[in-house]
């Protein structure tokens, strides 16, 4: 059976760069050279061709940086480029990025027009007072523009980003959020909590933010809410309707493969020899330079599969089958015996009918229990 792959297209740019943010993302000059980058990612696409070699496609995803500085034009020829080379299944799911700071109304019509059949939004947060604190350049009303662009435009499969712990946020003031998030009727919710990641402005200058015992009294309250608004967990941060949970993502935690397209992007391709690691590198300009030849490929070291593997599945709230670990791993499911059964009984791990998953106690502690994967953690 052929493994299907999935696409992540990373488009690097930004308006301005948060405080809290550590993904690769980079204040935009005062014109995107779009052309320039499509025209990279083309050729990094047809450099990644002997490792993809013409495996099914099943999604697209369009992150950043703030996808939505790129035109519907450009959103177009990269997925014409994609299924130009590679069977893109009719049916794919193909997700775009959007800050609603950064669109214009009609906007994304023009997107569904492209292809584009998925919005992810990030919301952030409903009070003004917030988004300023986290150097957002949109405003509560402009979320809600957004949203009404999207119904226009047919686009009813979207996600909102929303954080909680935010700077003297109480439970009550991170539900007002929630509610708001809910009433615009959202297919899926993504939830995180703020965190200070090394390297970000935040972390250098850090703001007050609630204490652990705060930020789990918000999280409880939000999955309470969410459970009775029907949208189910099934990820550590995915929340989602019936039939929407988003299936890029799932390829990642179920530890199937994809391409990593564009600027410090990272792909997995399992090949008869094994599973390799892909990284483009890092900086738009030396990206758009080397394209089609630059970044490194790398084999992921039998030994060290067992942690990529739980960094993935055991985010999923379902978990993951012992054969699925066979599957796309290549290792027989019997290695992780000892530390399966160190987590159990620590109650951090349960094993049902051959299928792994964290316990509640062990989603709260989840970096405890994959750093347990580890090879000089075993057991």
């Amino acid at each position: 059976m052929t493994r299907p792959l999935t696409v992540y297209v990373h488009l690097p740019w930004c308006v301005r760069k948060c405080p809290y943010c550590d993904f690769n993302s980079h204040a935009a000059p005062s014109s995107v050279p779009e052309d320039d980058y499509v025209r990279a990612l083309l050729a990094d696409l047809r450099g990644d061709l002997a490792i993809a070699a013409g495996r099914p496609v099943e999604s697209v995803f369009f992150g950043g940086g703030t996808p939505s500085l790129f035109s519907a034009r450009a959103i177009g020829r990269i997925l014409d480029g994609v299924a130009a080379v590679l069977p893109l299944a009719g049916d794919a799911e193909i997700t775009l990025e959007a800050n609603p700071g950064t669109l214009e109304r009609g906007r994304f019509a023009d997107y569904a027009g492209a292809g584009v059949n998925r919005v992810s939004l990030g919301a952030q947060s409903f009070s003004a007072a917030q988004l300023a604190t986290l150097g957002r350049i949109h405003s509560p009303d402009d979320i809600d523009a957004a949203i009404l662009d999207l119904e226009a435009a047919g686009l009813d499969n979207f996600n909102l980003d929303l954080m909680y712990a935010l700077p003297g946020q109480d439970v009550d003031a991170a539900l007002d959020d929630l509610h708001r998030a809910l009433s615009l009727g959202p297919a899926h919710l993504s939830l995180y909590q703020l965190t200070l990641e090394p390297g970000t402005a935040f972390y250098h200058r850090p703001p007050q933010l609630p204490d652990e015992d705060a930020a789990l009294g918000m999280q409880l309250a939000i999955q309470a809410e969410l459970a009775s608004a029907g949208l189910e967990q099934y990820e550590v941060s995915g929340y989602a309707q019936p039939g929407r949970r988003c299936r890029h993502n799932l390829a990642y935690w179920n530890f199937g493969d994809y391409l990593g397209l564009g600027a410090g992007a990272h792909g997995k391709v399992t090949r008869p020899d094994g599973v390799w690691r892909t990284e483009k590198p890092r900086m738009p300009r030396e990206f758009m330079a080397t394209a089609g030849g630059g970044g490194q490929r790398r084999r992921v070291d039998p030994v060290d599969l067992p942690f990529e593997w739980a960094l993935n599945a055991l985010r999923l709230t379902e978990g993951a089958t012992l054969g699925a670990f066979e599957s796309t791993t290549g290792l027989p499911a019997g290695i992780l015996s000892p530390v399966l059964a160190s987590l159990q009984a620590r109650g951090l791990v349960e094993e049902i009918d051959g299928r792994v998953r964290a316990t509640d106690l062990g989603l709260r502690f989840l970096n405890d229990v994959q750093a347990a994967f580890l090879p000089a953690a075993a057991p």
